[in-house]
Formats: C-alpha cells, structure tokens, sequence
C-alpha cells in the first residue's frame, strides 16, 4: 500500500500513490473520523467505528488523541476488489489523513499499532450488501466491536459503545 496525502495544519504533504486520493480544503462531501484514545493510553478508538457514505466521498481521519500516534491502514482484503488500499502512515496529535471512496462496497481499516486492542473501524460505501469477506483473519478484539454493514446502513453513523472503552468519550 502506498502512502497518500498527509494532511495538516495550513496545506498538505503529497507523497506517490497509484490511486484517487484526495486531500482538499472547502469539499462538500468529506466526512470525519476521529482517533481517540484515553489520557493514559489504556483505551484508543476511531469515532464513528461505522460509517455510511455515497460513492465519491472523501474521508478525513485526524488523530485528536494527545497521547498517541495512529494509523488510518486498509486491511488488503476487506476492501472492494480492484480498489486501491491505504496507509495513512503515524499520524501524530492534530495530523490528518484522507482518502477519497470511488467505488461501492464495504471498507474495513485499522491502526497498526492499536489493531491488537480493537481499534478498526468499518465504512459502508453505496449500497450496503453482504461482506464477501473472511473473518478468521481478524483479531478478536476488532470482530467483536466492528457493527454489521445493515446496522451501519440503517444508523449512518455508528459510535463505538461506551462501555467498550469503559467510559463515555461524546
């Protein structure tokens, strides 16, 4: 996976991709997503961990966690077949990373360095449909947290539960 464009603060770093990434100021279709985590680093999420969106939009992940770096990565095989995967590289407190979705489908990414604790977040990109994808390759912290593709259709935006970080971080 190549990197894409790092976003931050007054203007952006570009870096070589062989995909349609995109990172611009004043779009109308960009959608957040937050990475969080505890002050003592003991719990860390993405925020929404599901999210509905049309073909054609941009997402935007920025690490608002002051204790720790994140990646925003594309697990190779949970994304539609033929699209190109990304890795934000470690985004530290304040950087942002965007990707633009251009074709329908499920997309399932995680941290890197947090996967082990559950952090990975589900985007449903279109039309909602069935994943085509194997399960046995994840681990278990992140197939007990990431919501269904219907629950994430029916709500558009699904936060991670409360108690699954053991405390309330609305």
């Amino acid at each position: 996976m190549g990197r894409a464009f790092l976003c931050g603060g007054d203007g952006f770093l570009a870096a070589l991709v062989a995909s349609p990434v995109v990172c611009a100021h004043g779009w109308d279709d960009i959608f957040d997503i937050a990475m969080a985590g505890t002050a003592n680093g003991s719990h860390v999420w993405f925020d929404p961990i599901g999210l509905h969106v049309p073909v054609g939009t941009t997402i935007r992940w920025t690490n608002r966690d002051a204790g720790n770096a994140h990646t925003a990565t594309a697990y190779e095989r949970r994304i539609p077949v033929g699209s190109p995967g990304w890795d934000s590289d470690y985004l530290l407190p304040g950087e942002t990373f965007a990707v633009r979705l251009t074709e329908p489908g499920v997309y399932d990414y995680f941290c890197r360095p947090h996967e082990l604790a559950g952090m990975a977040g589900r985007i449903v990109v279109g039309a909602g449909r069935s994943l085509p994808y194997d399960d046995a390759a994840l681990p278990a912290a992140v197939l007990g947290l990431l919501p269904s593709v219907e629950e994430i259709v029916a709500r558009a935006r699904v936060a991670l539960p409360n108690a699954a970080v053991g405390l309330a971080h609305h």
